[in-house]
């Protein structure tokens, strides 16, 4: 009894850490997350999904806050969502049956290139820039949408971080305002669609997944609000620091 007390603590522990962290960045969570779970001895495909149930409640815990401050457009949230769903079902739908090793290497030094990039650039996202899009503006950043939800379909670290980078430089959002977006459509929509197509193939361990979403509504919630109440410095900092060790996690 001592032992099952014990591991749903950790549980609970590393789930609050990694989702604060999370929700301050714009992604993230698995860095901590999901390789726990390996260690702790769940297969990959168990892991993957486990950790992709309980991530959902990341996106529920920092919507409750982010909701409050009526900052999102509702035709924009629906192009996100457009374009990046068809990819995240298409990337859960393949992962189980493709190499990832590659995969993850890949995606490692692309994101430690967007920490490094926004690191020396120093007034990136530090405010909302109005832009003006064209039709053929629009396609591509819906179709760079679409390539991500199939990175976070398939790979369970960092991709989020993709989605608010891609938002903050393509869109001219401020790092405030897209991890918002990323946060909500990304972490309740995107996750949630992917959860449920990875549920459908493979094992979820459901006696581990409550300590992980009561951690990650927590963690979600707190580092929505210390996000919201300090601004887009301190989301930028976070954001720099988190994709370059989610890069390195990926790598290693």
């Amino acid at each position: 009894m001592l032992e099952v007390l014990t591991e749903q603590l950790l549980l609970f522990c590393i789930s609050i850490v990694a989702n604060g962290l999370s929700a301050m960045a714009g992604g993230g969570a698995g860095l901590l997350q999901f390789p726990a779970l390996l260690f702790l001895g769940l297969a990959f495909s168990t892991a993957l999904a486990t950790h992709k149930v309980a991530s959902v409640a990341l996106g529920v815990g920092a919507t409750m806050r982010h909701l409050r401050e009526k900052r999102l457009d509702l035709r924009f949230a629906l192009f996100i969502l457009f374009f990046g769903l068809p990819g995240v079902i298409l990337g859960a739908m393949l992962i189980l049956f493709v190499p990832d090793d590659l995969a993850k290497a890949t995606l490692g030094l692309l994101t430690i290139s967007l920490g490094l990039y926004s690191w020396r650039s120093p007034t990136l996202g530090m405010a909302q820039v109005i832009k003006q899009h064209r039709m053929r503006d629009w396609v591509i950043g819906g179709v760079v949408l679409f390539l991500i939800g199939v990175l976070n379909g398939s790979i369970t670290s960092g991709t989020g971080l993709f989605v608010t980078v891609w938002l903050v430089v393509w869109f001219g959002l401020d790092y405030q305002r897209a991890v918002a977006y990323t946060l909500i459509l990304v972490g309740l929509v995107w996750n949630g669609v992917g959860a449920i197509t990875l549920a459908a193939q493979t094992v979820v361990k459901w006696e581990w997944v409550i300590p992980l979403v009561i951690g990650a509504l927590a963690g979600g919630y707190l580092g929505a609000h210390l996000s919201i109440a300090k601004g887009s410095a301190l989301v930028k900092r976070c954001f720099e620091v988190v994709t370059i060790l989610v890069g390195i996690s990926l790598l290693i």
